[in-house]
């Protein structure tokens, strides 16, 4: 089966995605006029490092932009992975969207992504790799959708359940805030995998039917300042990024937070 869009050589069924991150967004309908539309903002926010937040940032930026939407990458992490990311690229073919550095105050991070609502489609925001981090507190309470990656390793899924309090929190202030869970880095056809899953509902949390592989076509894309889509023989790298984007535009379009 393939999905209207996708290329004949990219499968909708394979999916795979990321650690424990967290994706959040600004819900507008993408029939809004765009003069009066508000950006959706999505936040990565995860409870520990080495989740792959910064890629599936990028990535999904990438793809977003190259749908024909205008797109904001906000780099709140003090380690600037997505600026360098970005300013990797050549001259002659910049990375799609645009990425700007936030600093570390979550004060002046909020006044940033205020004061881009009415420029942009969508503004992602790429948090320190801490849940507890006042920058990712800052973000979740104007976020529509927290997406949660994480990596299917038991202690990694454990060092990680903190993270739904954390979402549980912001949402009793912001009750529009949705949340899922994405399996990012996996190992297809491990025992691993399937053990990820068993552990998956203790969350608390949806889980996403995308997952995302470990593949060198994310590592090839941050080294050359691109997205998957602009990587030659990285069809199943698109195919997740293609099919993780799908979905989370089908959540953001949902009337009712779960």
């Amino acid at each position: 089966m393939l999905l209207p869009g996708l290329p004949p050589c990219i499968p909708y069924a394979l999916h795979t995605v990321c650690f424990h991150t967290v994706l959040i967004v600004r819900t507008v309908k993408t029939s809004s006029p765009r003069a009066t539309a508000l950006a959706r903002i999505v936040v990565l926010a995860n409870q520990k490092g080495g989740p792959g937040k910064t890629t599936l940032a990028m990535c999904l930026a990438g793809e977003l932009a190259r749908r024909g939407h205008r797109v904001l990458v906000a780099d709140a992490d003090p380690q600037g992975t997505a600026t360098r990311w970005a300013a990797s690229a050549p001259d002659t073919k910049p990375f799609p969207a645009r990425v700007l550095a936030t600093g570390a105050n979550p004060a002046r991070l909020r006044a940033e992504l205020r004061s881009h609502l009415h420029d942009y489609d969508f503004i992602i925001v790429d948090c320190p790799p801490s849940a507890d981090s006042p920058l990712s507190h800052s973000a979740l309470l104007i976020a529509d959708l927290a997406v949660v990656p994480v990596i299917p390793s038991p202690p990694d899924l454990w060092a990680g359940l903190t993270i739904r309090h954390v979402i549980a929190g912001a949402a009793r202030v912001h009750p529009e805030l949705r949340a899922r869970i994405v399996v990012n880095q996996r190992k297809p056809g491990t025992r691993l995998a399937a053990k990820t899953r068993e552990l998956l509902p203790e969350y608390g949390i949806p889980v996403l039917n995308t997952q995302v592989g470990d593949r060198e076509a994310f590592r090839h894309a941050a080294a050359a300042g691109a997205t998957v889509a602009d990587l030659p023989r990285a069809q199943l790298a698109q195919a997740e990024v293609f099919s993780l984007t799908h979905e989370i535009l089908d959540v953001l379009e949902e009337d009712t937070p779960p």
